[in-house]
């Protein structure tokens, strides 16, 4: 799609809307027929599926801490990035009248971030640890560190890929606090790879995501991936 040709753009958003259209109007066909059964039902009905009596003593519960495990694993979908990034700190904001204001324009990074999310292929876990490098902006504000590590959760209490939840994470920094740049690593090791089909057990995926100041300077690149490393 040439990016000067206005038509093509009215298309490309004109075909994007009537997917999401189509979508919505299967999920909501989909809705109404599933409606009559209760979540903790359609646990009652895996069970049954599997072989197990879900009227035992042992089972007799587990519909209902299913749904309320799932509901936890997934609360994520009900918190909103941009306010957990809302509050942010000038670094040059000094009342010393003998200090000069320097404001902030290097990498911030925080490593080691644990984080456990939910394969939406197999609906079986996936746990890692993320790292969080950014720029500050122009405005050289900056955010405090528990809001990172409460971005990461946000996007990882989800249904989720790996890759996605890596370019979500990088874009709503990018977008909500402004950054100059910003570089997202995260490794974590995949239950649906390790407890069947391949059973691969000792496997460890790690995905990358750039914007900005990392994407186009190979020098910042390098110098947040070093200190990622522990240079």
């Amino acid at each position: 799609m040439a990016a000067d040709d206005p038509k093509a753009d009215i298309r490309h958003t004109m075909q994007q809307g009537e997917r999401r259209l189509a979508r919505w109007e299967a999920r909501e066909a989909l809705r109404e027929r599933l409606e009559p059964l209760s979540p903790e039902d359609a646990v009652r009905r895996l069970l049954f599926a599997v072989g197990e009596d879900p009227t035992r003593e042992g089972l007799h519960a587990t519909p209902g801490r299913v749904v309320r495990a799932l509901l936890e694993l997934t609360q994520g979908y009900h918190l909103k990035p941009a306010e957990v990034l809302a509050t942010t700190f000038a670094t040059d904001d000094i009342e010393d009248p003998e200090a000069t204001p320097a404001q902030y324009n290097g990498i911030i990074l925080l490593k080691d971030i644990p984080f456990n999310s939910t394969c939406e292929h197999h609906l079986l876990p996936f746990l890692g640890e993320a790292h969080v490098a950014y720029i500050p902006g122009e405005n050289g504000r900056v955010v405090g560190l528990s809001k990172l590590a409460r971005l990461v959760d946000i996007f990882a209490l989800r249904l989720q890929m790996q890759e996605r939840l890596t370019a979500q994470i990088a874009q709503a920094i990018k977008e909500h606090l402004g950054a100059a740049g910003v570089l997202v690593v995260i490794s974590a090791a995949h239950a649906c790879m390790r407890l069947r089909g391949v059973r691969k057990p000792n496997t460890q995926m790690v995905t990358s995501e750039v914007r900005g100041l990392f994407q186009d300077n190979a020098a910042a690149r390098a110098e947040a991936m070093s200190l990622l490393k522990g240079a």
